[in-house]
């Protein structure tokens, strides 16, 4: 196939539900698009119940700390006995190589159930508080104790991952759950539902298929749980459902994650650091720089070495390069090219719908009410804003929805502490891009449109997790002070007290 300036109408074998109906969805991250209708009746519903689960949960089961790790360790067992099948499926995916879907995909979510595995004893540990003098003789503690059954819907750009890192949180948390993975990763949807009941508990745990249909009447069930990672159209959907049923909700969307670089920084570094981000899974990363912001006089010098580090890590021909992945289908590939009407690309540009390539491009300068400076790339698209001085790069940012991750190239002390005081972003790295995930001490999530809750080690286990008060009294010392009949005295001693 040639590459082309201009789409194509060929098929690819991605399905899409959404261009079957001939309706495109605007959010990029979904597997479909949803409406209102998980209002209607669940009499009409053909998924599977969830009572069995919830009657698994009630029997206490699940709350037993041997019962988590057994299941925490069937899926390492999972993970480590079945890496060719999912490297596989990824590839069928998305492209991704097998490097890249070890460190984005199998082996991070390793590394998360290892964390998990050695240390959920101490988080299951009853956390001891101090009581007041009013309350004494008492002791006072906090248990972690699990929500019940969770639904987790996962993302198409990182299908399997995405999936299998908020499962290990509800598990930790001795929680049961539905797994609905995205349709349109087929390959990887179908290959966890296969080895999800293999290797779990087949009482606790469900792996749901499908597309809008399933996943609207999934959401119309009483979960105690929600948790939905992709973006923010479909998140107010889930959250509007999640109220329904008074269930907390946790929504890990996206938005556009901008990327300052201070020209007097140490460019070589940062610009092989911002192109490993950007181009990533061909740019479908939720936390890659969507944009970035740069200093006039420093731009011809940065834009010379950003394209020749792209050729460097994915050579003068990308399409043929085994590293360098493909866009999830035909319509987010149409999308993507869309962004480029009418902007100043300054490299790439090529693509082949058919294939689902585009080449990594470099757009300079775009209007700011542009579509690639308007909505979330999620692409191999950076374009890059020129600015006077590094104080109206932060006023830009601050002027915009908060992002999920923002980026920081300097090596001014003063600048850098400056900007992790004045953005507020679902996380901030600076001197890298994208690394901060290999960090499961740091909770990960949004802040405003970006998402909401977090998850990731410690914080994944609290976000499945009540935190249930717990106050030990004995009998003795009950001293009449708070009781009625009231005094003078008595409200004294208690305004003390």
């Amino acid at each position: 196939m040639t590459e082309s300036a201009s789409t194509s109408s060929s098929t690819h074998n991605h399905t899409d539900s959404d261009a079957s109906s001939g309706k495109a969805s605007n959010d990029i991250h979904s597997e479909s698009s949803l409406d209102a209708s998980f209002f209607a009746s669940a009499e009409s519903l053909s998924v599977e119940s969830i009572e069995p689960l919830k009657r698994t949960f009630a029997s206490g089961r699940t709350k037993a700390y041997d019962w988590r790790i057994a299941q925490l360790t069937a899926l390492k067992k999972l993970l480590t006995e079945n890496t060719k099948e999912i490297t596989k499926a990824l590839h069928s995916d998305l492209g991704k190589s097998d490097s890249e879907a070890w460190l984005t995909e199998i082996g991070y979510s390793i590394h998360d159930v290892d964390d998990n595995i050695k240390k959920l004893k101490s988080w299951m540990k009853p956390k001891k508080v101090s009581t007041p003098m009013v309350a004494w003789p008492s002791k006072s503690f906090v248990i972690a104790e699990p929500l019940g059954v969770a639904l987790i819907i996962g993302a198409w750009n990182y299908p399997f991952q995405l999936v299998v890192t908020p499962l290990i949180a509800a598990i930790a948390a001795g929680n049961c759950a539905v797994i609905k993975p995205s349709e349109l990763s087929e390959a990887t949807s179908e290959l966890l539902s296969k080895l999800i009941p293999k290797y779990l508990d087949n009482t606790a745990f469900r792996v749901q298929e499908g597309g809008k249909d399933e996943t609207t009447e999934l959401l119309a069930m009483p979960f105690d749980k929600y948790f939905y990672t992709g973006g923010e159209q479909v998140g107010r959907i889930v959250m509007t459902a999640a109220a329904k049923h008074l269930a907390p909700v946790t929504l890990e969307l996206g938005g556009k994650s901008p990327c300052v670089v201070d020209g007097e920084t140490n460019l070589e570094v940062a610009i092989r650091r911002i192109v490993w981000g950007k181009w990533m899974n061909a740019g479908q990363t939720c936390v890659a720089p969507d944009y970035l912001l740069i200093e006039e006089k420093y731009l011809a010098d940065f834009s010379q070495a950003l394209i020749a580090e792209i050729k460097k890590q994915y050579s003068e021909k990308p399409k043929a390069n085994k590293d360098y992945g493909r866009i999830i289908n035909q319509r987010h590939c149409a999308r993507l090219i869309s962004y480029l009407d009418g902007v100043n690309v300054i490299h790439g540009g090529k693509h082949d719908v058919a294939d689902c390539y585009i080449e990594p491009t470099v757009v300079i300068q775009p209007a700011t009410d542009a579509s690639i400076m308007q909505e979330e790339i999620f692409g191999p698209l950076l374009p890059i804003l020129t600015f006077k001085s590094k104080q109206s790069m932060t006023s830009f940012i601050k002027s915009r929805p908060k992002p999920l991750a923002a980026y920081l190239f300097t090596s001014d002390k003063a600048f850098e502490t400056s900007f992790i005081e004045d953005i507020s972003a679902g996380s901030i790295c600076v001197n890298d891009t994208n690394i901060f995930l290999a960090n499961h001490e740091l909770p990960f999530g949004g802040v405003g449109t970006s998402g909401m809750g977090s998850y990731h080690g410690k914080a994944g286990f609290d976000t499945f997790s009540h935190q249930k008060a717990v106050m030990k009294r004995g009998f003795r010392f009950d001293f009449a002070v708070r009781y009625a009949p009231f005094s003078k005295l008595k409200l004294m001693m208690l305004k003390r007290l």
